[in-house]
């Protein structure tokens, strides 16, 4: 059984499209201009490394698992700021400065450092905030004060 064709005021064979109201191009309209994406707006995300994730000796876990979580923050950025998941451009100066292993708990920031017209410059950082402790135990964990800066990097975005 197939479904029913739309009915439009043109007939029922003509394609249907969305269309908003029209807006005048002026300068209250333009992307810049709509945009909440303020220099210094931080987005941060707190997360458990899954043993799952672990592909080395002593449970270590691979950069890739950083620049993964780099992309889940910026997206939440452009939401937050933008309405649009947007699109990652590039990465630079990424730095592997520590370990993550199986069972940290990590956070995910990302902080707005320049604003183009479509383009959303941020630097991230991954804190390891919480650590297993097997000497005191299997399942034996602790919160770390200060926090353990596992990977940093500089990354564009652009949305639409």
């Amino acid at each position: 059984m197939s479904a029913p064709t739309p009915e439009t005021p043109e007939g029922p064979d003509t394609p249907l499209t969305a269309t908003g109201p029209t807006i005048p191009a002026d300068e209250a309209t333009t992307p810049a201009a709509l945009t909440k994406a303020k220099v210094g707006l931080r987005i941060t995300h707190r997360r458990y490394v899954p043993y799952g994730h672990a592909h080395y000796a002593g449970n270590l876990v691979d950069g890739a698992y950083s620049l993964a979580a780099f992309g889940d923050v910026a997206t939440e950025m452009c939401i937050v700021t933008d309405g649009d998941e947007g699109l990652f451009a590039s990465y630079s100066d990424v730095q592997f400065r520590s370990r993550i292993t199986a069972g940290d708990v990590i956070e995910i920031s990302a902080e707005i450092v320049r604003v183009g017209t479509r383009s959303r410059e941020m630097d991230f950082e991954v804190r390891v905030v919480g650590r297993g402790n097997s000497e005191r135990g299997a399942s034996a964990a602790e919160m770390l004060d200060p926090p353990i800066v596992a990977t940093t990097a500089r990354g564009v975005v652009v949305v639409p």
